[in-house]
């Protein structure tokens, strides 16, 4: 039954805590559920940070209108996500690696890094990321990774930073998200920018305009190549933990425009 369902899963994944993961993955979610799409967040996290924030989305009535299914975690039981779920987002813990990551790549179709501008973050993203040039799913193309860049000062040049960094590593960047505290207070509240009026959050919406050019054609893709959501449904059991995520908005640079065309 779950090999027939096409659902497209997008995982949200840095070894490194704080990178920003879960602010990523929300907001993946959050503009999926604006756009009317029926998505379900996944949480792989220990801490459960998106499932507490979607309990506080439960009760704020700016959210009624876009509703995200949480991933609910049994050990005892087969999960298996509703049958009106379309689109997955999954939030994945922090130290990922080996053969957890390996079943994160195996139960996604699309991977988004967050990357902070420090050398840590830098570092601990390009780890990952060769580790998962080693996986076949990867390097066929079945399974799309790019990077965003998180919480970035546009009075400084850590945007050209990261993107230098990326590029050195051949690693896909599509934009950045830039510091700004509106993310911090939707987080609290349970929502999302795109839950706000146009007009209090039109400046982040525009210089973050969507991945929707990188990541649309696997959201409306029929042929996923994801093995089986029986794979995805594993990765929530205890011992490995994540998330689904629908689609989001970044400021996309140049080169990745001319690519697109």
């Amino acid at each position: 039954e779950l090999r027939k369902r096409v659902m497209p899963v997008i995982a949200v994944v840095n070894p490194k805590g704080g990178s920003g993961k879960s602010t990523l993955a929300t907001h993946l979610a959050g503009h999926g559920a604006a756009l009317g799409l029926p998505v379900m967040l996944g949480d792989a996290d220990r801490q459960k940070s998106t499932l507490v924030w979607l309990r506080k989305r439960s009760a704020e009535p700016l959210a009624a209108k876009a509703p995200i299914v949480s991933w609910v975690v049994d050990s005892n039981k087969i999960l298996r996500p509703p049958s009106s779920v379309t689109h997955v987002v999954l939030d994945t813990p922090a130290g990922l690696q080996g053969h957890e990551l390996v079943r994160a790549v195996m139960c996604a179709d699309a991977i988004v890094m967050p990357v902070c501008d420090s050398a840590f973050d830098r570092d601990a993203a390009a780890q990952c990321w060769a580790e998962l040039q080693q996986h076949p799913r990867i390097t066929s193309g079945r399974c799309r990774v790019a990077a965003v860049g998180m919480r970035i000062d546009t009075r400084t040049r850590a945007d050209d930073t990261l993107q230098t960094w990326a590029r050195a590593i051949g690693l896909p960047f599509i934009g950045v998200l830039r510091d700004t505290k509106m993310y911090v207070r939707c987080i609290e509240r349970g929502l999302t920018i795109f839950d706000l009026p146009v007009a209090r959050t039109q400046a982040d919406r525009d210089q973050r305009s969507a991945i929707l050019d990188w990541r649309g054609p696997l959201w409306v893709s029929r042929e996923l190549g994801t093995p089986s959501q029986a794979a995805a449904l594993a990765l929530a059991q205890p011992q490995v933990r994540r998330r689904h995520l629908p689609s989001l908005s970044v400021r996309l640079h140049p080169a990745t425009r001319r690519s697109a065309r």
